[in-house]
């Protein structure tokens, strides 16, 4: 017989909205980081509304590994580092945890890099010393602010994003053009336009998302009182798993939606006027201050300030929980920075390194690429491990995945091996 639900964790119908949204709604905000609005710029001043049928195309490929990743962390109380770390060979997990750390760190740099950029366009100054103090600002949140405190924040942060679909409808966009390239795309067969949705697809399915999503499920579990791991508890799993939905639909559907809004922004102003090389979030905004007005600027450039502050964190974070997981740390942005230093000091270091970056010769906008080919390289060896992970149940009990989602899942992964194969043979061309 099934033990009552504990009045601790009730059903989602009985919460409010904001309550259940939590890892996957941050997660799939911080997606659309300096980085991927650098990315989806490119696309849109490239190829017009060409690509936009991209965005809906990962939706449910983003909803499958994020759920997977969610439910590896509520079902067995350890996020992905700690299931590798044990459950498989020590030069995997070393690998796979190594690969992220090297990905996260750039990505970090060129994000630090987008948002110093931005503030000099909108009030002038150092845009060095901006980067700095992002850097400083991010990392002293993130260890000393209180985590209930600091995740409302991270939340409201998520709000940053809706300047993109401002400045969608303060342009001119002509709608039927976007429906007709989504329901009937205009696909091209050469390289450019195959680079094209390798880029869209590396930046939508990043590593670090998997990581931090069912990392901050464990501590999301832990903070809730009589919360338990499912492997441990399976009557909460009902409430748990229609909780996870809601928030992964939501958030993955916020992130393609606002992406979808900067491909239709950028294609409506900088394509049609024969504006096709954008190459940072900075130089896209920078374009639009003489194409669509300085309104529309301003709200580029502020989001893109918005949405790094949302993802500097995520990626220093997912980092550190990777990390100390996989060394037996003691980790959680819950604890306190003396009852886990070398957690925070990690938390510290990746952000120093992300802002060093930016005082080094290295092209920033070679630092986007790479990152964007970093994730795309580390996610494949990844997915396909929380793939095999989910399916043993000796690891996931009686929550082993569920056919439709590991169907999609192996879809998502395999999609993203065919991405990385036409990365590399693009090389080649």
């Amino acid at each position: 017989m099934v033990a009552m639900e504990p009045k601790s964790t009730p059903r989602p119908s009985r919460l409010k909205l904001l309550r259940i949204l939590g890892p996957g709604l941050i997660t799939g905000a911080s997606d659309d980081d300096p980085s991927g609005i650098a990315t989806y710029s490119q696309v849109g001043a490239q190829f017009g509304y060409g690509l936009a049928w991209t965005l809906i195309f990962s939706y449910p490929l983003m909803v499958a590994i994020q759920m997977i990743s969610a439910r590896i962390g509520r079902v067995t109380g350890f996020g992905i580092a700690g299931n590798l770390r044990r459950h498989y060979p020590k030069w995997l997990s070393s690998g796979i945890v190594g690969l992220l750390l090297v990905a996260n760190i750039v990505n970090l740099g060129a994000d630090l890099g987008a948002m110093g950029a931005a503030l000099k366009l909108l009030i002038d100054g150092p845009a060095h010393l901006y980067v700095l103090l992002f850097g400083l600002l991010c990392a002293v949140l993130q260890i000393f602010m209180k985590y209930a405190r600091y995740v409302s924040v991270l939340k409201w942060l998520c709000f940053s994003l809706l300047s993109y679909v401002v400045c969608a409808f303060v342009v001119k966009v002509s709608w039927t053009q976007v429906a007709w390239s989504i329901l009937w795309p205009p696909i091209a067969l050469n390289a450019d336009y195959a680079m094209a949705v390798v880029a869209v697809l590396g930046t939508t399915i990043s590593p670090y998302l998997f990581f931090w999503q069912a990392e901050t499920e464990v501590e999301d579990q832990q903070e809730r009182d009589g919360a338990r791991p499912l492997v441990r508890a399976p009557e909460q799993a009902h409430s748990e798993f229609a909780r996870m939905r809601i928030d992964t639909y939501i958030g993955m559907a916020l992130s393609n939606i606002v992406a979808l809004f900067i491909v239709i922004t950028t294609a409506a102003t900088l394509n049609v006027k024969g504006v096709t090389d954008i190459q940072s979030a900075a130089q896209a905004a920078e374009a639009l201050r003489s194409l669509a007005g300085p309104f529309t600027f301003a709200i580029f450039a502020a989001g893109i300030i918005g949405t790094g502050l949302l993802a500097i964190p995520v990626l220093a974070g997912s980092a550190a929980y990777a990390a100390g997981e996989l060394f037996s740390w003691r980790v959680g942005l819950a604890r306190k920075p003396a009852r886990a230093k070398a957690f925070y000091v990690t938390i510290a270091a990746a952000t120093a390194i992300g802002v060093a970056l930016n005082f080094t010769s290295i092209n920033p906008i070679k630092a986007l690429y790479w990152s964007a080919v970093l994730n795309g390289v580390a996610a494949v060896p990844v997915m396909f491990v929380m793939m095999r992970l989910t399916m043993r149940p000796a690891i996931m009990g009686a929550f082993t995945l569920p056919r439709l989602l590991r169907v999609v899942g192996w879809l998502a992964t395999a999609a993203m091996a065919v991405t990385v194969v036409m990365m590399v043979a693009s090389w080649f061309l």
